[in-house]
């Protein structure tokens, strides 16, 4: 997962949606941390999903893109 919107996102669905962590709770505040510092140098199509008062806050209960729920089942099946 190498943009972090891609990864908050995926991470997101799948702790939210699915209730099965993709990384450990510390590591997602590290990253919502990393997106809310830098969120005006990051360029991703779904940042538009991802508000600074998501990052604040720590979670996203927005809608999904289908891409994301793609993403996490093709991560959980190794096709990274």
């Amino acid at each position: 997962m190498k943009n972090p919107i891609a990864k908050y996102l995926m991470c997101s669905y799948a702790y939210y949606e699915q209730g099965d962590p993709l990384i450990p709770d510390q590591e997602f505040d590290e990253l919502a941390k990393y997106i809310l510092a830098n969120y005006d140098n990051i360029e991703h199509m779904h940042k538009h999903l991802v508000t600074k008062g998501d990052l604040e806050a720590g979670t996203y209960l927005g809608k999904y893109p289908a891409m994301v729920k793609g993403a996490v089942g093709s991560y959980r099946r190794g096709e990274r």
